[in-house]
C-alpha cells in the first residue's frame, strides 16, 4: 500500500507531514486531504479565522508532489 504525505499550507504558515499515511489510492489520498481541510477550516471558523485560501499538498514517499487540494475544493458549494 502507498504511503502518502500530507503538508498544510496556510498563509505562511507549512506544517509538514512526517508519518505519513499508508493510503490504497491517490483517490482516498485526495478524499482523506479534503477531510482534513474541512477539519481545519471547521476549527479555524470556531476561532474567527478564515483559512480558505490554504491547501493540502499531496507527496508520495518520494516527496514527489502528486496533487494540491486546495481547502475551498473541500467544500460542497450548492447553489
Amino acid at each position: 500500500m502507498p504511503r502518502f504525505f500530507f503538508s498544510i499550507v496556510s498563509g505562511q504558515h507549512i506544517l509538514d507531514d512526517d508519518e505519513g499515511s499508508d493510503l490504497a489510492s491517490l483517490d482516498q489520498a485526495i478524499e482523506e486531504a479534503r477531510k482534513d481541510a474541512r477539519e481545519l477550516m471547521s476549527e479555524a471558523i470556531l476561532q474567527g479565522h478564515d483559512i480558505s485560501e490554504g491547501c493540502v499538498v499531496i507527496r508520495d514517499s518520494a516527496r514527489e508532489l502528486l496533487k494540491v487540494v486546495p481547502f475551498a475544493d473541500a467544500l460542497d458549494r450548492k447553489p
